[in-house]
């Protein structure tokens, strides 16, 4: 998407497909679907949207995603008959429905965090009673001679 009438275009259709999956496609296999992006080429001959569907049963394979994809290529062309009238365009474009897997990723990414989180908080938590092996102060450092600090004190 490089010039802003793509942009545009990529919004607007983003709005009315989120609008009509609301309002008029009454698929029961329909799940709760979110219209995360649209990405139109720059010919504006295919319109890419990415969805996400929210799983009440909270597995990552579950049922509810393929039932959802399957009704959105039932629906897809009264959606790009809809696209078409709403945005005046002599070519519409053709819509590809995908799939958007960032909330899963995220979720994922959160869960590994929270994990180091908690090994970083055991180690702490062992570490809080160590003791130096050696010296506190490992470092070698040089050595002043006596008669040298006596020399430093007279001037």
């Amino acid at each position: 998407m490089s010039s802003p009438r793509v942009r545009k275009i990529a919004d607007r259709i983003k709005v009315i497909v989120a609008e009509m999956l609301e309002r008029r496609v009454k698929d029961p296999r329909l799940g709760f679907v979110t219209v995360t992006d649209v990405r139109v080429s720059g010919d504006t001959q295919q319109a890419s949207i990415f969805y996400t569907v929210l799983a009440l049963d909270k597995e990552p394979g579950s049922g509810d995603l393929a039932a959802t994809a399957a009704a959105l290529e039932s629906a897809k062309g009264l959606l790009r008959s809809e696209v078409g009238k709403q945005l005046g365009m002599r070519h519409v474009p053709n819509l590809e429905f995908i799939h958007d897997a960032l909330p899963e990723t995220a979720r994922h990414i959160d869960d590994l965090l929270e994990q180091a989180r908690e090994s970083d908080a055991v180690v702490a938590a062992s570490a809080s009673g160590a003791v130096y092996a050696g010296e506190p102060d490992p470092y070698k450092k040089p050595r002043v001679e006596e008669d040298e600090l006596a020399v430093d004190e007279d001037e």
